[in-house]
């Protein structure tokens, strides 16, 4: 899986013979953690199938959700150049499969690899402008846009370089990262297949037009 990775395939062999040894697989369940909002922060992830939400639960009982990550995707970075706990949670919505690359090895990379370098700048820059994006739809657009702009940040091509044109998500794991209920998902993912931007099919979604639904509403 590693060698798959758009960072990997830059590296020199020395320098992912050091990233596949000092990275680790586990499986996470449903609703288990990927990892937790005020741990330390040991590693940096990689989904390698599944789906899992960015987000962060208050002592209130209230969630705000990020974004998904999922199958290709990697996250956490930022927290790698810090030394503060970190300030989100990752939760797997159904079974994960999940890569975990040491700290030390992530902090090796960055010395020794300019193309880790260059991946690392570019993956922060693209996240900064995901969660820009999310920010302003959730604060100014509506419901249908915002769910269209969720199913638009699930195939980031930089942020989510595996997803093909069809995933495999239900209504109810779109809600939880759109931060609205399973039933107004409903409505929302009926008003884009009406405009031709999705189709809905038993057990996933099938984008038609990607453009379309990163403009939506906007």
């Amino acid at each position: 899986m590693l060698r798959r990775t758009s960072w990997a395939q830059g590296l020199s062999a020395e320098d992912f013979t050091r990233a596949r040894d000092g990275t680790i697989e586990r499986l996470v369940p449903g609703g288990g953690y990927v990892c937790s909002k005020g741990e330390p922060v040991d590693h940096w992830h990689g989904v390698i199938d599944g789906l899992a939400k960015m987000s962060s639960d208050w002592v209130t009982g209230k969630t705000a959700s990020f974004t998904g990550i999922a199958a290709g995707g990697w996250f956490g970075e930022g927290s790698m150049l810090k030394t503060e706990p970190r300030r989100y949670d990752v939760v797997a919505l159904r079974d994960t499969r999940v890569a975990c690359m040491r700290r030390e090895t992530f902090h090796w990379l960055l010395d020794h690899s300019i193309a880790f370098n260059r991946f690392i700048i570019n993956q922060l820059n693209e996240r900064l402008g995901l969660f820009i994006g999310l920010l302003e739809s959730e604060r100014l657009l509506d419901v249908d846009a915002r769910v269209a702009r969720t199913m638009a940040a699930l195939f980031h091509p930089v942020l989510q370089p595996g997803m093909e044109s069809r995933v495999a998500i239900s209504q109810e794991e779109i809600g939880y990262l759109a931060g609205v209920s399973r039933q107004r998902v409903n409505r929302a993912l009926r008003t884009l297949e009406d405009a031709g931007f999705l189709s809905t099919e038993y057990g996933g979604i099938t984008v038609l037009d990607l453009d379309g639904l990163r403009r939506f509403g906007g």
